[in-house]
């Protein structure tokens, strides 16, 4: 059995060293030498997520900072919190620096008989060299002929991402401010780092020292000694129409794409392989070939969960992006009232946690 991913990055080499993990024969396609990781990124990782991961991809407990509690602040609030998320002082959720696990899942393929990657890409008449063939990449012919079809919305803004090196203090606590010009976050990566994540309103970029200027105005208690690049990207969803062609998947985040206010991108990413990995795995138990019936099964699983999903995520941005230009609170009054409700807060712990799959 052989399966060909098509691209690079973090998705790619987790799906690939997912799928060796079952002694399946994988080639990774890519269209350049290596991936570039802006070290400015980091991502949030559940703490479901995080055990699959360990248990079923490679153990990333050496690169991980646990957070165990999340406040939600609103401007309008005057920073009194909105909502609150802890679990008796044990882990919600995890950081981890984009690069370092990008480093730790090359590291973990290499000179692995059953991988194999490849820097020179010729789609032409690949399809029947593979069992399956599972793309990610957004601009190929592939992607251009069969996956074209979306549901795209434009933010009009952008996302700026840094990381704020600063005294050290017990940094256990995300934080998410919603503010009149887009929801700002902090978010932990050790005693002495933390990674900024502020999706501005209106794409025109901003200078360094007003960017600045505006996350110093929430900043609950960093006292800063550097502040690390900056970069910026534009911001949209996307929800793709059809995952599948014969034996070729769409995957990652070609099939769904999110505001990065709930830091729920790579989680969805990750539930994914675990979904991809349990229908590989029954197959393969039952003696079935691994066909266009993977892609079925996947798409039947996953398509409405994804699709659910992310329309709840930008229910939140659209709820709070509605609140901010009223004069009155009594819409956000309500959810903080609602959200102090046992049952309910451990509702929206839960799907965090797990997505739609619980």
């Amino acid at each position: 059995m052989k399966i060909c991913i098509i691209g690079s990055g973090l998705t790619s080499l987790a799906l690939a060293k997912a799928l060796v993990n079952q002694n399946i024969h994988v080639d990774i396609l890519r269209d350049k030498k290596k991936q570039k990781i802006d070290q400015s990124r980091t991502i949030g990782i559940t703490k479901s997520n995080v055990g699959y991961f360990n248990n079923n991809i490679v153990n990333i407990d050496k690169i991980i900072w646990k957070l165990n509690k999340i406040e939600i602040l609103s401007d309008k609030l005057n920073k009194e919190k909105l909502l609150e998320f802890q679990n008796n002082n044990q882990e919600l959720f995890s950081m981890v620096r984009s690069f370092d696990l990008y480093n730790i899942l090359e590291k973990s393929l290499k000179g692995n008989k059953l991988f194999r990657i490849q820097n020179k890409i010729n789609l032409t008449n690949i399809q029947n060299e593979y069992n399956l063939l599972i793309n990610l990449n957004f601009t190929n012919l592939i992607t251009k002929k069969f996956f074209s079809k979306k549901i795209i919305k434009k933010y009009k803004s952008l996302a700026y991402t840094l990381i704020l090196e600063h005294e050290k203090i017990d940094n256990k606590i995300a934080r998410q401010v919603f503010t009149k010009i887009g929801p700002l976050a902090f978010l932990p990566i050790s005693n002495k780092e933390t990674s900024v994540v502020y999706s501005i309103k209106n794409i025109a970029k901003i200078k360094k020292e007003n960017l600045l200027e505006l996350i110093n105005l929430h900043n609950p208690k960093y006292k800063i000694k550097k502040i690390k690049k900056i970069s910026s990207f534009e911001l949209f969803s996307a929800s793709l129409r059809n995952y599948y062609h014969e034996n070729i998947l769409a995957f990652g985040e070609l099939t769904h794409k999110i505001h990065p206010l709930a830091g729920q991108g790579f989680n969805m990413t990750i539930r994914d392989i675990k979904i991809l990995l349990e229908i590989i795995k029954n197959k393969i138990d039952l003696g079935l070939p691994l066909n266009i019936s993977v892609n079925q099964e996947f798409q039947k699983n996953t398509k409405h969960k994804n699709f659910i999903f992310s329309n709840g995520i930008d229910f939140i941005y659209e709820f709070f992006n509605y609140e901010s230009k009223t004069k009155n609170n009594f819409f956000i009054n309500s959810l903080k009232y609602l959200a102090r409700k046992n049952s309910i807060n451990n509702i929206l712990k839960k799907i965090a946690d797990t997505g739609l799959n619980y």
